[in-house]
């Protein structure tokens, strides 16, 4: 029967501390302790399975070398004693031409991470674009140590481990013989180098959490969902290397009256009966305040007109969009005695009293309806 994987019989995670894969055993020593559960025969063997899990995690050797070969045993099932200097990705470099593995200096300066803001904008603020402050949470380089880690006066020492290279050699056995293979060493994190008096502001991670305050300028004509970059505003970067880019992406606030399509706007009026039948002159909203707009005479509702250079003004600077007004015929609830008169005197002198036009409206439709 195969072995469980130890990390998963611990419930812990393949990067788990020291703590937590001790405090993980003592949960399960409790539960499981054949002293706690004497009826239980299986108890037993899950006691015996944590510790043996524990006892390989918590010593550094075991663990590196069940992290690399887990319950298999490397010495067994190969003979050969050639030694590539690598793992197996130094076999295909010999192979094929890549002239040795290539290992990234763990001291070597490199960038800091990426950073995205989610910035949200009214509709005016969209379309005119503005200037604004921000406050993001970052990393940055401690000021106290410079980045080093280490307590002011002093300095990391060499990982004796893997002296300064940051990683180890295991030997592992293969059909090809035995070979190196090179892993990142758990004793220094990669870095090559140890901190044994570690700067008091930064915990000797070299770096500290801060809010950055940051000026930005959005330009005008920015949509849902565009972004902009703001160079150098990231993350600060690792072991003196540039810091990264913060890019800021934009959610819009939908307006009362405007509706938006690219560069266009668009907006509905309403018309009476008077102003649709007769014409008028009416104001519109704009974004860049009231013009008037001329109504001819007969219009219906549904009717579009243009306003030619009222949109919004395209953020790569191609042009301007147009406003688009559509005209809808708003039908009133509510009137007086006077203006009843007034709409049955109108349909009386457009010939189609509303008496008659009802009845002929219901004879066509019993008509339709009737039966012979």
């Amino acid at each position: 029967m195969a072995k469980r994987d130890y990390y998963e019989i611990l419930g812990v995670d393949r990067n788990a501390s020291k703590e937590e894969i001790k405090k993980a055993y003592r949960k399960l020593a409790r539960q499981y302790h054949p002293d706690v559960n004497k009826d239980d025969p299986s108890a037993t063997d899950k006691f015996k399975e944590a510790k043996e899990a524990y006892e390989t995690l918590s010593d550094d050797q075991k663990k590196a070398h069940y992290d690399q070969f887990g319950h298999t045993d490397p010495n067994q099932g190969f003979g050969g004693d050639a030694d590539f200097g690598g793992g197996f990705g130094d076999i295909f470099d010999m192979f094929f031409g890549g002239g040795g593995a290539r290992r990234r200096d763990p001291n070597a300066p490199r960038q800091g991470a990426d950073l995205q803001y989610t910035m949200t904008l009214t509709f005016e603020e969209a379309a005119f674009g503005l200037e604004k402050d921000i406050e993001i949470p970052r990393e940055e380089t401690c000021k106290t140590c410079n980045g080093s880690g280490a307590k002011p006066g002093t300095t990391p020492d060499t990982c004796s481990h893997c002296n300064g290279t940051g990683q180890l050699n295991v030997e592992q056995s293969t059909p090809f013989g035995r070979i190196v293979n090179r892993r990142v060493c758990h004793y220094c994190q990669g870095t090559g180098k140890i901190i044994k008096e570690k700067c008091q502001t930064c915990g000797g991670d070299g770096r500290v959490k801060t809010r950055k305050k940051i000026h930005i300028k959005i330009p005008a004509g920015v949509d849902e969902g565009q972004q902009i970059r703001v160079s150098g505003q990231g993350e600060a970067g690792i072991n003196g290397g540039p810091s990264g880019d913060l890019y800021v992406v934009f959610t819009i606030k939908p307006h009362k009256f405007f509706e938006r399509d690219g560069d266009d706007v668009f907006c509905e009026v309403p018309l009476n009966f008077a102003q649709a039948t007769l014409g008028d002159e009416i104001e519109v909203p704009t974004l860049y305040g009231k013009v008037k707009l001329k109504i001819p005479a007969g219009t219906q509702t549904g009717t579009h007109f243009r306003l030619k250079g009222k949109g919004i003004k395209n953020v790569r600077g191609y042009g301007q969009g147009d406003q688009h007004v559509t005209v809808t015929l708003v039908t009133p609830k509510q009137l007086s005695d006077r203006e009843r008169e007034l709409f049955r005197e109108l349909s009386e002198i457009s010939g189609k009293p509303l008496a008659e036009e009802n009845g002929s409206f219901f004879s066509r439709v019993k008509r339709a309806f009737k039966t012979d």
